[in-house]
């Protein structure tokens, strides 16, 4: 079971609060010693799961964790908004899906760029989504 060393909560509200998830990301991983590749596919996937949880759960927070785990090091991101909720999950995750007028690629892309990946969610009662990348 993972540690948690340290955590910030970062609302996410509007479209500024999308870039600075995605720094707040970069810096956590820059100090916990992430490969420059490892570095940009976690900031990648914490920049679409913030966007969709300002675009389509209509707000929320991240929450960044450093994890550690015996010799392993980890960053842990949770997306959470009380939005309408996703009906079908299998739907969403499929590439190509889309409930607006993005790519398609937010939620399966985001799952192919972690190590961890885990979403709760339901019509009307928001949604959960749990990644991490391990160094």
């Amino acid at each position: 079971m993972p540690t948690v060393v340290r955590a910030e909560v970062l609302p996410l509200r509007v479209e500024q609060d999308v870039v600075l998830a995605r720094q707040l990301v970069r810096r956590l991983t820059q100090e916990t010693g992430f490969r420059l590749v490892d570095q940009t596919k976690l900031v990648t996937a914490a920049s679409e799961l913030s966007r969709n949880t300002v675009v389509y759960g209509l707000g929320g927070e991240m929450r960044a964790e450093v994890l550690e785990d015996g010799a392993r090091t980890g960053v842990r991101l949770v997306f959470s908004d009380q939005g309408p909720g996703i009906p079908d999950i299998d739907q969403a995750l499929t590439d190509g899906w889309t409930s607006g007028s993005g790519l398609g690629m937010g939620l399966g892309g985001s799952r192919r760029l972690v190590n961890e990946f885990d979403i709760a969610s339901a019509p009307g009662a928001g949604t959960r989504v749990t990644v991490v990348r391990w160094r």
